[in-house]
């Protein structure tokens, strides 16, 4: 038990030395991450989507 109340004790005094972000910065980042995933959903999307048709071209021309 001694083990466990030194081990959150440690914890806690190492959380205290932590410099935690703004909120500022959090939304900030926050803003990058999400533009940029939705930025590169749309471009495999559209990847995908010319791929697809090409195959699909390739596949027709061929007849199978």
């Amino acid at each position: 038990m001694a083990e466990a109340k030194e081990f959150l004790h440690d914890t806690r005094v190492e959380l205290k030395q932590v410099t935690w972000p703004t909120r500022e910065d959090v939304v900030s980042t926050t803003w990058v991450v999400l533009v940029t995933v939705a930025f590169f959903g749309v471009f495999l999307w559209l990847v995908d989507l010319g791929v697809q048709r090409a195959v699909q071209a390739i596949f027709k021309k061929f007849g199978v």
